[in-house]
């Protein structure tokens, strides 16, 4: 085991962090290691781990995504009325199924607009982002929906187990879309470690134009992460109103912000070309903890949003000081190269 390597990773450091916080929480509350605040803790990292780990794609690739939450909206929304309407019955896989079609195709179009425009694609999801919460909220109508169509109440009302605390007596159960969050990561993980695909996402988030020399499809990979992320983005919006049992607009509130903040906090630079899907994970982990236990620490939950920027400016600080080693470290090898060959 390489120590140095170790240490020069981000997830090393954001371990570190939330075992010291955990700890923290634990000294000051006594409630961290409740079973029933653990539950909780998993509970809240389904939604913002998938969407992570679509994310970290799109960042990997050199690209960024802020319309990934309005598609989730529009797809939670527009699945769950269309449900209410037609009385469906049947098995709720078809609702997830559609969630993720209608989210592809609404990634789809941001990923073609990326490759055709050549825009940079925080502008482009910029404007996709308002279009789609222009239709969820004209011509979807979209109000909260508190009591929901039968497939979705009976996946809302299953759970794999429940905990009771013996210190609080509070009960938590573990939802089967935890399941979800698993695969999620398991097959992200999977592409950009041991597939071509995954080569060609970092190699076009490091150099673009190195990339294309060597035969990677710029525009087919950029095409590629963005309908990833759409589907990514329709399945969660799903899956969110099977976790709370109603569909609300404000669910997804901020989560652009936070789910960056996690990704980059995680190790991947926001410049694109590195990262991984644990650290990715160790991310959102780390703002979940500081969102969910402020009240454990005394801290009143509405610091939670200045907590989140200085972990974005944090993430992207060491990120861009990392870069900076990187390129002195490329200009040292150079310089030592033209030395040697000078002095032959």
């Amino acid at each position: 085991m390489d120590i140095k390597k170790i240490l020069k990773r981000n997830e090393f450091y954001v371990s570190i962090i939330i075992v010291a916080l955990a700890l923290l929480i634990q000294i000051k509350s006594g409630q961290f290691f409740t079973s029933n605040n653990i539950m909780d803790l998993v509970r809240s990292l389904i939604v913002p781990g998938m969407m992570a780990a679509g994310l970290f794609m799109v960042i990997a690739s050199g690209n960024i995504d802020v319309s990934f939450p309005y598609t989730a909206m529009l797809c939670m929304f527009g699945i769950t009325k269309l449900f209410q309407v037609i009385d469906y019955q049947g098995p709720v896989v078809l609702g997830f199924l559609l969630a993720a079609v209608i989210g592809a195709f609404l990634g789809l179009i941001n990923g073609v607009l990326a490759a055709w425009l050549k825009l940079p694609t925080l502008i482009i999801t910029l404007g996709t982002c308002a279009i789609y919460l222009g239709f969820t909220q004209g011509v979807l109508k979209s109000s909260v929906i508190s009591v929901l169509p039968d497939p979705l109440a009976d996946m809302a009302a299953h759970t794999l187990f429940t905990v009771r605390s013996a210190t609080t007596g509070l009960g938590s159960s573990m939802p089967i879309s935890i399941v979800m969050l698993i695969g999620t990561l398991l097959v992200v993980g999977f592409i950009m470690k041991y597939t071509m695909l995954g080569r060609g996402i970092y190699a076009v988030g490091g150099d673009p134009v190195a990339a294309e020399r060597v035969g990677f499809n710029v525009s087919a990979i950029r095409i590629f992460v963005f309908t990833f992320m759409g589907l990514i983005g329709g399945v969660t919006g799903l899956t969110q109103v099977t976790l709370s049992g109603m569909c609300q607009i404000n669910f997804f509130d901020g989560y652009e912000m936070t789910i960056i903040a996690a990704v980059v906090l995680g190790g991947a630079s926001i410049a694109g070309g590195s990262g991984t899907v644990f650290g990715t994970f160790l991310g959102v982990l780390l703002m979940k903890l500081i969102s969910n236990n402020l009240i454990l620490l005394g801290i009143p939950t509405n610091w939670s949003k200045l907590m989140t920027g200085v972990l974005i400016i944090a993430g992207v600080s060491a990120s861009a000081y990392k870069a900076v080693l990187s390129e002195k470290r490329v200009s040292g090898n150079i310089l030592k190269t033209g030395e040697k060959e000078a002095k032959q």
